[in-house]
């Protein structure tokens, strides 16, 4: 039995009874999350797999698993649009990509809620990685979460405007950070242009959906989404493939 303000109840009274509260929701119609796991849990992924990259060697991991063009193409190393992610180059590259993400992904996740944040921090990667596989040179490596990243920065911005605040600052980080992806050299900012928009779609999908058929719209578009970066990833692999074999002969 448990023990009520009033005597005692049993615990399948109570559970039905908990069970027909109506959850707290987001203006977006998630349930409001008592935590940020999704994004400690990013955070310790990456953090776990540079740990790794340190032991086995930071260039030869990258090798392996980092965004490789040729070998997408050539081999099928499709793992690598999603493994890219997950590695940085160095301790300052992860640094700063970790702060960025516990700046932003706390905020996102509490609005969104836990399953439809890690939906658009993973589209927002895979989507930088598309880019970067499509205008990178077919033979450059390169490894990062900065394309989720901006992502979330994309989806930050269309979620501020959707709820009336002020978006000045988000823009003025956002360009800021795109043009240091063109000065600083040796960064993939095909990868950041590819993850801003791709979160900002994500994003729009997500916040003005119709509040009457909110789901069903928001998994249709997420499933738009996940077709258009298909078509683009099988289109570009067929070309670039046929662009190396040309080439050998």
């Amino acid at each position: 039995m448990t023990s009520a303000a009033v005597g005692f109840q049993c615990p399948e009274c109570v559970a039905q009874g908990q069970a027909s509260v109506r959850q707290p929701r987001t203006t977006l119609g998630s349930r409001i999350p008592s935590n940020s796991f999704v994004t400690l849990g990013l955070i310790g992924a990456c953090v776990l797999a540079f740990i790794w990259q340190y032991v086995t060697g930071i260039n030869s991991s990258a090798g392996d698993f980092g965004m490789f063009p040729a070998a997408i193409a050539v081999n099928g190393e499709y793992y690598r649009l999603v493994t890219a992610m997950f590695l940085h180059g160095s301790l300052v590259h992860i640094g700063f990509n970790m702060y960025v993400l516990y700046m932003f992904g706390p905020q996102l996740e509490s609005v969104l809620g836990h399953l439809r944040f890690g939906v658009l921090y993973l589209l927002a990667g895979l989507g930088g990685s598309i880019a970067s596989f499509w205008f990178s040179d077919p033979y450059v490596v390169s490894v990062g979460a900065s394309g989720a990243i901006f992502g979330l920065m994309g989806a930050f911005l269309v979620i501020m405007h959707r709820l009336g605040n002020d978006t000045r600052q988000a823009i003025g980080l956002i360009g800021v950070n795109l043009v240091l992806g063109f000065v600083i050299s040796g960064v993939d900012w095909r990868a950041h242009i590819g993850g801003l928009v791709t979160g900002a779609v994500v994003a729009a999908i997500m916040a003005y959906a119709p509040a009457r058929n909110r789901v069903l719209v928001q998994i249709i578009g997420v499933l738009g989404v996940c077709a258009v970066l298909i078509v683009l990833t099988v289109l570009r692999d067929h070309a670039l493939t046929t662009q190396l074999v040309n080439a050998m002969h």
